[in-house]
């Protein structure tokens, strides 16, 4: 039995995400990604992934990103935008938590890899109907500017939100 309380009290692995924003003739728009591998395949998101022992989200974003879509990050431009804890009590090795970032200035030019496959898509038209269900709750407000602290947690279909502490009204 103290076992099972432990692993309750265990940190949750650490993740990290980040939304490129570029400015075009036709208005500002957001680089997400198709999953091509792992958990949530199929689905867009934003690139990143695992925090390595030791590593601040800000390094493992920069890392992270490079490796999956090929840019540089100017890491003195990332805005903090969410720290989001994710339980999955029906599948509990999926449950995270993430830190979520904005960038407005990077090197280079996205590229497919082995993960992600990126797709630009309109600010005002995000497809949140292709993404992680927590998304249309939470990220327009830290797109607009807002510090996005919440949980959310999954239902047993591992796709729906069940509950949230984020106060979306």
């Amino acid at each position: 039995m103290w076992r099972i309380r432990y692993a309750r009290r265990m940190a949750l692995p650490e993740v990290c995400v980040c939304y490129l924003i570029r400015e075009t003739t036709d208005g500002p728009q957001v680089l997400l990604g198709r999953k091509k591998t792992g958990l949530g395949l199929g689905k867009l998101v934003g690139p990143g992934g695992k925090l390595e022992p030791g590593e601040s989200p800000v390094d493992a974003i920069a890392r992270e990103v490079q490796e999956e879509i090929g840019v540089i990050l100017d890491t003195s431009s990332l805005v903090p935008i969410g720290e989001l804890t994710y339980p999955f009590p029906h599948r509990p090795v999926w449950s995270q938590k993430s830190w979520a970032f904005l960038c407005r200035h990077w090197a280079g030019s996205p590229r497919e890899s082995e993960e992600l496959r990126p797709e630009w898509h309109p600010l005002s038209a995000i497809p949140f109907g292709e993404m992680w269900d927590d998304a249309k709750h939470w990220l327009p407000a830290a797109l607009a500017g807002e510090y996005v602290v919440a949980t959310f947690t999954f239902a047993e279909d591992g796709n729906t939100v069940e509950s949230t502490d984020w106060d979306t009204e």
